[in-house]
């Protein structure tokens, strides 16, 4: 029985297990979205959320600029910072419009993510199922967040992204279309080149005979 165990253990023992949601954590917070199994993001899910809650619950204090706080909401905004960050790492670099910046993960989560959701009660992770992987047939997910940021990578969802592959298809049927009928006229047109002049030959001949 497994009473007072819940949470999947995924053949880890704890050390490893903190290990892989802190960078999965890591990586859900810098790029907004990440493709995982779907035993992974289930649990991934319940981890990012906490941090994003506890952001959420200082208030205006979570995205006030520093200078307009006073002392005791500097102070404790900064506690609340360093309790995230025995958990979550401060620093990844993002690729986004093929350039790399360093972003801290950190300020994110409270300048950020808290001000995004700030009306939000909870929710603020979608998953979307992917069907199964190649190789072991695992079944997997893409985990995000229901409202992403300008600078995500990959900022448009999933439908989106599926409305976009299927415009880029119709514009590719339209032009192979367009491709075939000027083809046809080409051949059209070079089909009428020899007979014409055959045409003018046979009209020569026939005035030399003359």
């Amino acid at each position: 029985m497994r009473h007072r165990k819940a949470g999947r253990q995924f053949s880890r023992n704890t050390s490893h297990r903190r290990a892989m949601f802190r960078a999965l954590t890591a990586n859900l917070v810098a790029h907004e979205r990440i493709e995982t199994t779907d035993a992974k993001a289930k649990e991934l899910r319940r981890v990012a959320e906490r941090l994003i809650t506890r952001a959420i619950r200082l208030g205006p204090v979570a995205y006030t600029p520093q200078k307009d706080l006073g002392v005791a909401d500097q102070a404790k905004r900064h506690a609340a910072q360093l309790r995230m960050g025995r958990f979550l790492r401060r620093f990844a670099v993002v690729n986004s419009g093929g350039e790399e910046r360093r972003v801290d993960l950190i300020e994110k989560v409270f300048l950020d993510l808290a001000r995004r959701f700030r009306e939000r009660p909870g929710g603020y992770t979608r998953i979307v199922k992917l069907g199964r992987r190649r190789g072991d047939n695992a079944p997997m997910s893409l985990i995000e967040f229901v409202e992403l940021g300008a600078g995500a990578a990959g900022t448009a969802p999933v439908a989106e992204e599926k409305k976009a592959k299927k415009g880029a298809k119709a514009e590719g049927a339209a032009k192979a279309e367009k491709g075939e009928k000027a083809a046809t006229k080409a051949e059209g047109a070079e089909g009428e080149k020899p007979a014409a002049k055959r045409a003018k030959k046979t009209a020569k001949a026939e005035k030399e005979e003359e």
